[in-house]
């Protein structure tokens, strides 16, 4: 009896590898064997950076808070200290978009915990 194989979705699962790689340079967009690895290291990054980019978000709200927070005297870690101490429930990313982009109401924040 004859070896049966599925060639059907052997092509499914190469175009679909293909269809990722398109885009790439050389060799990568279109050889298989090189077109699979470069896929697979591109998606390892990406699922890597997905939560490297809360970090990073999370370290330049923290330094627009603390830029903020020493115009008005104090440093980040008395600022926030207070902010928690007079139950003010604002996340880091709310503090460093009114610290950049609304200095008023940022200042108001800042008498308010002083």
């Amino acid at each position: 009896m004859p070896r049966s194989v599925n060639s059907v979705a052997s092509r499914a699962r190469r175009k679909k590898v293909m269809k990722q790689a398109k885009g790439y340079f050389g060799r990568r967009k279109n050889v298989w064997t090189v077109a699979k690895n470069a896929v697979e290291k591109a998606m390892s990054y990406s699922y890597r950076d997905r939560r490297t980019k809360k970090r990073n978000f999370r370290s330049l709200w923290i330094t627009r808070i603390n830029a903020g927070a020493r115009q008005h005297g104090m440093s980040y870690s008395q600022f926030m200290g207070k902010l928690k101490a007079n139950d003010i429930e604002l996340n880091r990313k709310v503090l460093a978009d009114l610290a950049m982009n609304h200095p008023e109401a940022f200042e108001a924040i800042v008498n308010k915990v002083k």
